[in-house]
């Protein structure tokens, strides 16, 4: 019994040992991961840094691509005594800049260690080569190749984004994915797409001898890891659309977007003045300059700017009179230079009277949605006015007002969209009416939106009752936009009623000059354009020029909106800006009857015009 027992230990003490031996063994031998964190007091990672991946347009021209940068680093406890004036004239800079950062150096070598750090960013090649020639004799510099971004064509600083160092903020909010050094899309497309376009960093492990002198490659580079470039992605932008809609808009602050109704891609997203891709490469140094400037050109009014839609707005409240039951299409309603009620008005320009509604959209009659909409609030169908505000509100936001409309660009905005309990609140329950805010009967009071709102409103309308969600990335080898961007999004209005819209629209820009149309200079021989003019209220100065378009009548395949601040009425400048885009987009080409247009609207300049804030 005992030598069963003594035998029975011998085996357990000896499986143990056994095991021990295995142990030690993979450790030491096979996984030469525990061998490398051993290490790690004599090994220096060399960070490698993955190329972010290129930006196409929607034809495959490149908006934004690489060119290879060099940043200088310093590991202070390996700098030896160098010539400061040889090697600031070999870098271009200073003495006195390079003695300044080694003292700051030295001040913190307890802190620092015999880590690296970057004391010169994105030194050209030219420059980096010729301290590659001379490098032997500063110990403890090294240089470092990164890739930074390259604009062979200008689609414009605000869609496109720029991408810098990532301060600690953002290491934090995105723990585990970035360090100090690293480089992240900070706005526009950049952003939107960080994820794919960054890559993955790499290394290389050097050994370091018993004089911390770096001497050579750990296990000859077996185990480097390789960085991984970043995913190449596709837009949908037509960049020589995106160029042309820049030039139409230079020196006026507003916007212009145009979508695609079939399939709500986003052809052009102009927000003026904006940011130049010039600056983008080396943004950080340019970054106070651009935030000082008044004009806030880092602002992307294309999808943050909150403003009164104006007159385009009466083609949503007619849509909704038609769905209500209130108004049809043959009904009549009196101007007598706008609507008056009390004594009270809401003025109009001179056009003939009474006007049914296909000749309300083509004359923008103020006093006839004036009616319209007080017939929607004071319906018997509603228990009380609030109760038919608040459905107004619904079928208003079914059309993708006051709220985000989901869009894949950043920092996009909702605006504002009232509602009863709104007007409760500042006028009292049952203390307001319809007259009381009868303002939001042509786009006025208290409505907010994008023109990327508007945009989307015409591609609604253009596609009679639906739309898809604005987008910016195209389905792509690398990359799969979410289901949601192709499904349809319709409105709470029957499809049946948008042709009676889109008859007022064709007629507003095709109907001749002097007929009454308000947006005849959009007209273009055989595109068969649909529009509708707007004028918005501005309190700082000149009303805002509000236009909305799409082309052709039928299978459209282009919707834009234009929004010029202090532009003065709709025709006098949106309508010209939007239309031209539509020409240059169906023709290719401006005709030489409307080269004039284009002339004036190039050489325009509305900048003295605007109050910078």
């Amino acid at each position: 019994m005992n030598i069963d027992r003594q035998n029975r230990l011998l085996i357990g003490l000896g499986t143990v040992a056994a095991v021990l031996i295995i142990r030690l063994f993979v450790i030491q031998i096979v996984d030469t991961s525990y061998k490398i964190d051993a290490s790690n007091n004599s090994m220096v990672y060399q960070t490698i840094y993955p190329t972010r991946g290129i930006i196409h347009d929607r034809n495959g021209k490149i908006l934004v691509g690489n060119k290879i940068t060099y940043d200088l680093l310093v590991t202070p406890k390996e700098v030896e005594e160098f010539d400061t004036l040889a090697l600031g004239r070999v870098l271009g800079v200073p003495p006195e800049f390079i003695r300044r950062k080694m003292d700051e150096y030295y001040r913190n070598r307890r802190r620092i260690g015999y880590q690296s750090v970057v004391m010169l960013k994105q030194l050209p090649a030219e420059t980096y080569l010729k301290f590659a020639e001379v490098a032997y004799k500063f110990p403890g510099f090294r240089g470092q190749a990164r890739s930074i971004r390259e604009y062979p064509f200008n689609a414009g600083g605000n869609l496109l984004g720029y991408v810098s160092e990532v301060d600690q903020a953002y290491i934090d909010r995105h723990k585990g994915e970035y360090s100090s050094g690293d480089y992240a899309g900070k706005t526009g497309i950049e952003a939107a797409r960080e994820k794919e376009l960054k890559g993955e960093k790499g290394y290389a492990i050097y050994l370091r001898n018993s004089h911390n002198k770096i001497e050579s490659r750990y296990r000859d580079g077996t185990m480097d890891k390789e960085a991984i470039p970043g995913s190449d992605i596709t837009t949908t932008i037509d960049s020589d659309l995106q160029n042309y809609g820049q030039m139409l808009m230079q020196n006026k602050v507003g916007s212009l977007v145009a979508i695609e109704p079939s399939t709500g891609e986003i052809l052009t997203l102009v927000s003026s003045p904006g940011i130049d891709v010039d600056v983008l490469a080396d943004f950080g140094s340019h970054y106070n300059e651009i935030a000082r400037d008044p004009y806030r050109p880092m602002f992307n009014r294309a999808v943050q700017a909150p403003y009164p839609p104006g007159s385009v707005f009466k083609l949503v409240n007619g849509l909704i009179g038609l769905q209500e039951g209130v108004l049809t299409p043959e009904t009549e309603y009196p101007c007598s230079m706008g609507y008056h009620f009390g004594r009270n008005k809401l003025g109009c320009h001179a056009h003939r009277s009474p006007l049914d509604l296909e000749e309300s959209i083509m004359m923008s009659c103020n006093a006839y949605y004036c009616y319209v909409l007080r017939s929607i609030l004071e319906n018997d169908r509603y228990s009380s006015i609030g109760e038919a505000m608040d459905k107004w509100n619904e079928y208003v936001r079914s059309f993708g007002f006051g709220r985000k409309l989901g869009s894949d660009f950043p920092a996009e905005l909702g605006g504002t969209i009232p509602d009863a309990a709104y007007y409760d609140k500042v006028y009292g329950k049952g203390a307001w009416k319809a007259t009381t805010v009868i303002s939001l009967s042509i786009g006025q009071g208290e409505i907010g939106c994008t023109p990327l709102h508007l945009a989307n409103l015409c591609a609604t309308v253009a596609n009679r009752g639906y739309y898809y969600i604005p987008h910016i990335i195209k389905d792509s080898r690398n990359v799969t936009i979410e289901s949601k961007y192709k499904e349809r999004q319709y409105t709470m209005v029957d499809t049946a009623y948008f042709p009676y819209v889109v008859e007022g629209m064709y007629r507003a820009v095709n109907s001749g000059y002097g007929s009454g149309g308000t947006a005849t200079v959009a007209a273009v021989e055989g595109l068969d354009i649909c529009g509708k003019t707007g004028t918005a209220q501005n309190p700082r100065g000149d009303d805002n020029s509000v236009f909305i378009c799409f082309a052709p009548k039928d299978n459209p395949k282009i919707a834009v909106a234009a929004y010029i601040e202090h532009g003065s009425f709709g025709a006098r400048w949106a309508a010209p800006i939007a239309s031209l885009l539509v020409e240059k987009y169906l023709n290719g080409e401006i005709s030489s009857q409307r080269e004039y247009l284009e002339k004036r609207v190039l050489e325009g300049n509305l900048m003295d015009k605007v109050k910078p804030e």
